[in-house]
């Protein structure tokens, strides 16, 4: 399996429907892979071919941001902003725990923006629900030499800094601002109680000395990216949660599920968290590391709501989990596992979304089935189930419940022969058309001998895009199918240097085409907007956000909208209902080799000598009003 000839002509068979696929509109037929026709869906917004008509911008490798010519980004929350009239101003290197729990988190991700009301299509006023992956002890404190002598009190920041942020926002005029006295602005964080729900909760292997009934735990963090509920919750992911938990991983019955996980005991970024609360040491609290790696529901509309892990989801390094209501009114729910080798997994609720009884909705994560992918070389892909009893996954594999298999998805989906993939980041439904793209980043790992359909090329540095086609069932995507159809949208690279193997749906330009593709979004118009997350490692410059129709002449030809300052990677794009505003993550700007908190290699975005490099949001509009891309 991997023969570069069988390979390079499975590249051009997945991408041979491409002209076929040119100036479609719904309700067209075509044929796909060479084996079952689909139609695509009448559309529930633009079915993404309308052109891009922006300028585009240049490459850029200083330490500032570049947006087409014609748009404005505004500034919207940086790190260390309050999120509430009265809370502490930014203290750089000087914060305490306390005073960060009132402000607005560090390395901001995944991005949801909610209308208000609640169930309006407002985009002048809504919640703006935004991730915090990380904290970069490096560049936020003063005189750090390792990051395993960092004090209490800089680890109570950390903690603190790491989670949800909910705010209140509106626009007046072309600028918005955020509405420090709403009570709708809070903070999630390391510190926040959480319920445990679905199959897990309540499992031994859940339960701990601080949390004996393993369905409360304390916290989430490294949330990267996520994606909302039909009834109007955001949900955030777990990803790098083994980065958080020292002790010795071989040791007692967790030890084959904490290898299987990367837990090595030798954390690396948090290794002094271990110190100071015993929850992060391994030896002391042997389950905690079980209660991390999920899915959480958020309801921003309801500030005194507690959130909930849905472990029916399954236990990943999880990038997103992003939502797509099916024919029958069951909703399906998309995830990556964002490391080298590992898979794409589905969620299907077991009942229907009813709009008319939000009560009815609020469990519906708890009940359902969990599918890993597998990518065929005829251009099927499968849906392959994760449930207790079927197949391999028995007491005599070591899963005695669903507890057992949600706990250890990842060694279930091996059992069951799922396609590893190159790093699955983002997977999202195209809302009109339904079909699924699937972002995987890059991974420079891959052996020629590792090969498969889905990740074609070796050393891969460049990262590509899939499209998943689930069939139609009376003229809707029906995201419960096991079996739907797979191509590639686009290989990513230069397509003037043959080494990189590169694919587009046409030419681009020398500034449109891109490196590590990481989280994507669609506008009204359903065209795609792709970031990126590594380009600077693997073309030179740095990480960008580009724009593509997905259907019609221009489908797959990327186009360059913004550039990001140096060390900084692009994240959570998203879009107001009547698309005229773009919020846009930048997350760890002047994260580089050998910059300091006291030297960084930019102070963006503030750029004065008492500001160390801030993660912040913003907020991209049009000068003229006008809708984004044109």
């Amino acid at each position: 399996m991997g023969k570069a000839p069988a390979i390079a002509e499975i590249i051009d068979v997945r991408l041979s429907r491409r002209a076929a696929l040119k100036g479609i509109g719904a309700g067209s037929v075509f044929g796909l892979f060479g084996c079952s026709t689909a139609a695509t869906a009448p559309a529930a917004g633009g079915d993404g071919s309308a052109p891009l008509t922006f300028a585009e911008v240049g490459r850029s490798s200083d330490g500032t941001h570049h947006v087409a010519a014609g748009y404005t980004a505004q500034v919207l929350i940086r790190q260390g902003d309050p999120i509430r009239r009265g809370a502490p101003q930014y203290r750089p290197g000087r914060q305490t725990g306390a005073e960060q729990e009132q402000q607005f988190g560090t390395d901001n991700d995944f991005i949801a923006y909610m209308p208000l009301p609640r169930g309006s299509s407002s985009s002048t006023r809504g919640l703006l629900g935004v991730n915090h992956e990380n904290h970069r002890a490096l560049l936020c404190f003063a005189g750090v030499k390792s990051l395993a002598d960092l004090t209490r009190e800089q680890c109570e920041v950390q903690m603190a800094a790491q989670g949800h942020s909910i705010l209140e926002i509106e626009k007046q005029g072309n600028t918005w601002r955020v509405v420090e006295d709403s009570p709708n602005n809070r903070r999630i964080s390391a510190n926040t109680e959480i319920r445990i729900s679905g199959p897990a909760a309540g499992h031994p292997r859940m339960r701990t000395p601080s949390d004996p009934s393993g369905t409360r735990v304390l916290g989430t963090f490294n949330n990267c990216a996520g994606g909302v509920t039909p009834w109007g919750t955001i949900l955030t992911a777990e990803e790098n949660t083994q980065f958080y938990f020292a002790g010795n991983a071989a040791q007692g019955p967790e030890a084959a599920a904490r290898r299987r996980y990367n837990l090595t005991g030798r954390p690396r970024f948090y290794e002094a968290w271990s110190r100071y609360f015993d929850r992060f040491n391994m030896d002391k609290e042997p389950n905690e590391p079980n209660r991390f790696g999920w899915i959480v529901e958020i309801d921003p509309y309801d500030p005194k709501s507690t959130p909930v892990k849905r472990t029916a989801l399954g236990r990943a390094a999880h990038e997103c989990a992003t939502s797509a209501l099916s024919h029958d009114g069951r909703v399906a729910f998309y995830c990556g596992d964002d490391s080298r080798m590992e898979y794409v997994y589905k969620f299907v609720t077991q009942d229907r979304y009813d709009a008319s009884r939000p009560e009815a909705n609020r469990d519906l994560l708890d009940r359902g089935t969990l599918y890993v992918a597998r990518f065929e070389a005829d251009g099927r892909m499968l849906w392959l189930p994760l449930v207790h009893g079927a197949g391999p996954l028995t007491a005599a594999n070591g899963f005695q419940s669903q507890a057992d298999v949600v706990i250890e998805a990842r060694r279930a989906a091996d059992l069951l022969g799922a396609t590893p993939m190159d790093r699955p980041e983002d997977v999202e439904a195209q809302p009109a058309t339904g079909r699924v793209y699937v972002v995987l980043t890059y991974n420079e790992q891959r052996k020629p001998e590792q090969l498969n359909p889905a990740n074609p090329r070796p050393n891969n540095r460049f990262g590509h895009i899939i499209e998943i086609v689930p069939p139609l069932v009376n003229g809707k995507p029906d995201h419960t199918a096991t079996v739907c159809n797979w191509g590639f949208f686009l290989l990513g690279g230069n397509p003037a240097d043959p080494s990189h193997g590169a694919r587009y749906g046409g030419p681009v330009t020398e500034t449109g085409w891109l490196a590590a593709p990481d989280n994507v979004a669609f506008d009204p118009q359903g065209r795609i907007w792709i970031a990126t997350d590594g380009q600077d490692d693997w073309a030179g410059f740095n990480d960008s956000l580009y724009g593509a129709p997905v259907s019609g002449p221009g489908r797959g030809v990327t186009r360059a909208f913004f550039t990001s300052p140096r060390g900084s990677e692009i994240c959570g794009p998203a879009f107001t209902p009547d698309g005229r505003t773009l919020f846009l993550g930048v997350q760890h700007p002047g994260d580089e080799k050998g910059s300091t908190f006291e030297k960084p290699s930019t102070r963006w975005p503030d750029f004065k000598d008492d500001m160390p490099p801030r993660s912040s949001v913003l907020a991209i509009t049009r000068d003229d009003g006008g809708e984004i891309g044109g």
